[in-house]
């Protein structure tokens, strides 16, 4: 695909367009959340457990990675079993550890409410040649890790 024409813009214009589609996400993922009967936070957890996939994370590295205390996540992972989200299996190297698994039939729940959205997304990728889209993947890349360091740096409340 040959890449169509954009328009010029700012660094400033994109700094809004971004901030403008944050807002609405944020706002999407309490109306998705809702449609599953979680609350953002355990729904954010629990796609960090299905994005680990066969690669189990432990309590631990679900609270780092949702910014949480290892007491929170431990709350969280008690609502999300109690729902019928996640088991939670023993650590084969460590048996003080567990590590948190999704359940098919929960993880396709959540695929359900999701995939018509990604379907949408992929259709606008469409829209992009292979060189924006590789461009697109290294800015979220880069933003993401800019993100998680600011988080880092910044809003560690442990």
């Amino acid at each position: 695909m040959q890449a169509k024409p954009r328009p010029a813009a700012t660094p400033a214009q994109a700094l809004s367009a971004m901030d403008h589609l944050i807002a609405t996400i944020l706002i999407g993922q309490q109306e998705m959340a809702q449609q599953i009967g979680l609350n953002v936070t355990d729904l954010t957890c629990f796609a960090y457990v299905i994005e680990a996939g066969e690669n189990l994370l432990t309590a631990g590295d679900l609270a780092a990675r949702a910014h949480v205390t290892t007491g929170a996540v431990t709350g969280i992972l008690n609502r999300l079993e109690r729902a019928g989200y996640v088991t939670r299996r023993p650590d084969p190297t460590d048996r003080r550890r567990v590590r948190v698994a999704a359940l098919p039939d929960a993880e396709a729940r959540v695929r359900e409410v999701y995939e018509p959205y990604y379907a949408r997304l992929n259709e606008l990728f469409a829209d992009y040649s292979p060189d924006e889209i590789a461009v697109l993947t290294d800015w979220f890349t880069r933003a993401s890790a800019l993100a998680a360091g600011y988080l880092e740096e910044h809003c560690r409340t442990d």
